[in-house]
């Protein structure tokens, strides 16, 4: 029986590859001369600290492009907090998203079961086992999941025949 794995997962040596890449651009970048502005990270929170809302959001803006070049969905990055920091500065907290919710494998789940298809889903810890008899339902499945516009990546693997 056919079946195939719904997941949200990140490589982190491609989050890490990107930040470097930004950090790199950021000391290099006529606009930020002078500025001490630092990216960093720990597990799934990346953090940036710098002087004011608008080198923050050009950071943000950085982040998120080399983010595309790597590859990496930019929905992957949530803003969790903005607080001031010590010495007139900023920090932005941003959550790197991976796993599937709980109430977000529901909505897949009710979406694949009003399209009345003939597959069986079922949750398994942060991802979704998706199997049915015919290749082509397990394929609808996947635009139907496309179709949610979900605010996390979706990664559709370990396909199996």
């Amino acid at each position: 029986m056919p079946s195939f794995d719904i997941v949200s997962k990140l490589d982190m040596q491609e989050v890490e590859n990107a930040m470097f890449n930004a950090t790199k651009e950021i000391n290099q970048r006529y606009d930020f001369k002078g500025s001490n502005t630092n990216l960093s990270r720990n597990e799934n929170v990346l953090v940036i600290e710098t002087e004011d809302e608008l080198k923050a959001k050009q950071v943000n803006e950085l982040l998120i492009g080399h983010f595309v070049k790597r590859s990496i969905d930019p929905k992957a990055l949530e803003i969790k907090s903005t607080e001031p920091a010590s010495g007139n500065r900023i920090r932005q907290s941003y959550e790197l998203l991976e796993g599937i919710e709980q109430d977000t494998s529901k909505k897949i789940i009710t979406a694949v079961k009003q399209s009345k298809l003939k597959v069986q889903v079922k949750i398994q810890g942060n991802e979704l086992r998706v199997s049915g008899a015919k290749r082509d339902n397990l394929q609808e499945v996947i635009s139907i999941a496309k179709k949610l516009d979900l605010p996390l990546p979706l990664q559709y693997i370990n396909f199996r025949d």
